[in-house]
């Protein structure tokens, strides 16, 4: 789509054409090629008529991530991959928020989704980004949600932010061939990143990000939504709280956890026999280096001390860990598992495992169980010793009394 085209979409007429590509999109089950035929006959030009269709196939993509606005919003297929969700973006705009800056300038704003996060929030937002198409897009969602702000196409790393009271970067780690891993051949490269972190700013980057990456002073933020962790956040010393935060974004809302909360940080971690439950760590959690704060909040501690389940005698229900009651240690060597899950009429079985060279969905097809029961099997490490749990999850949730939820 060229910004020909899409300033066409703004138009009256272009409007009224993505209203009926939606009715065409819908009516045809978003076939494309029958959607396709129907919006051609009512729009003749091929790049017009492409251009609503895409979007509407672009705005239902988009609704997990971006909710009702979504169906009001414009996207490009990579941009749309690369844009924040829009509950992981609500929250960093909010703490942005309560430090008070004057104004945030995105460098790299891409379609908007952070920029709108930030105007909701009450910031006076800009943005800018190299490519002409986004920024066109960015203005329009902007506008198509009711929100103010000042885009322009310019080069982050040549402006003078002195006039910005916060910064926030999203450097680009995808190039032609793919994904970059040379965090110099990021767009803007590591060393502008590490240059905006020396002033109040935010820069968000991939969870995987090596700690001995990140300078001193600064906050890493690990993030996730719906038990997947989406991404990490740095801080820069002037908006820290912390060194390490997961944060956990749920149907319940939202906690975090630091390592304020662990009194075993920088200690000796707490090891303990297998007791009646045992905790799955949210990623989030594993990422900060946190697991031993899941362990004080339910009063247990770790199985293995290089392998982050957690095992208590009580019951808690914890927004940063999954939950199981251990019903029973089953044989780990493949012929007498098989042999006790089938005595138990287990067919459908979970399988999850850490620590252990083994492929979940090879060992359930090579256990070939056709009972009526469903279980979950826990495979992992204890002391060193490779072991079978057979457990029952109970879930996550907000209301443990063990396991601090917001600093």
């Amino acid at each position: 789509m060229d910004l020909e085209t899409f300033a066409w979409l703004l138009t009256d007429d272009g409007q009224r054409l993505l209203e009926q590509a939606g009715h065409a999109y819908a009516d045809h089950d978003g076939d494309p090629v029958r959607s396709a035929a129907a919006v051609r006959k009512i729009e003749p030009d091929a790049d017009r008529a492409a251009a609503a269709l895409t979007q509407v196939g672009l705005r239902t993509k988009a609704v997990p991530k971006f909710g009702a606005d979504a169906m009001r919003m414009y996207f490009t297929p990579d941009a749309l991959e690369q844009a924040t969700r829009s509950r992981v973006a609500t929250h960093r705009a909010a703490r942005l928020a309560a430090a008070e800056p004057t104004s945030v300038i995105d460098l790299g704003c891409g379609i908007g989704g952070d920029l709108i996060a930030f105007a909701r929030a009450g910031l006076t937002v800009a943005g800018v980004d190299l490519d002409p198409i986004r920024v066109a897009i960015a203005e329009a969602n902007l506008a198509a949600l009711g929100l103010p702000g000042a885009i322009q196409v310019a080069d982050g790393t040549t402006l003078d932010l002195a006039g910005f009271g916060a910064v926030f970067a999203d450097p680009a780690r995808r190039g032609a061939r793919g994904r970059v891993f040379d965090v110099e051949g990021w767009t803007p490269p590591w060393s502008f990143v590490t240059s905006l972190l020396e002033r109040a700013s935010v820069v968000k980057v991939a969870p995987g990000i090596p700690h001995d990456l990140i300078p001193s002073g600064v906050e890493v933020e690990w993030v996730s939504e719906g038990g997947e962790v989406k991404e990490a956040a740095l801080w820069s010393s002037y908006l820290a709280t912390a060194r390490r935060r997961a944060t956990v974004i749920g149907d319940g809302g939202l906690a975090s956890i630091t390592e304020e909360d662990d009194p075993y940080d920088g200690r000796e971690r707490p090891l303990r026999e297998l007791g009646d439950f045992l905790y799955e760590p949210d990623g989030a959690v594993i990422r900060a280096g946190l697991v031993t704060a899941v362990a004080a909040g339910v009063d247990g501690g770790l199985l293995d001390e290089h392998i982050a389940y957690v095992t208590s005698d009580q019951s808690f229900r914890s927004p940063f860990a999954r939950g199981y009651r251990v019903v029973e240690t089953l044989p780990y060597r493949e012929k007498p598992l098989r042999a006790a899950l089938r005595e138990r009429g287990i067919g459908k079985l979970t399988i999850k495992k850490r620590g252990v060279d083994i492929v979940p969905e090879v060992l359930r097809k090579r256990l070939s169980l056709h009972g009526e029961q469903e279980a979950t099997l826990v495979m992992t490490r204890i002391a060193g010793e490779g072991t079978a749990l057979l457990v029952q999850p109970f879930g996550r949730g907000s209301e443990s009394p063990g396991v601090p939820l917001i600093r």
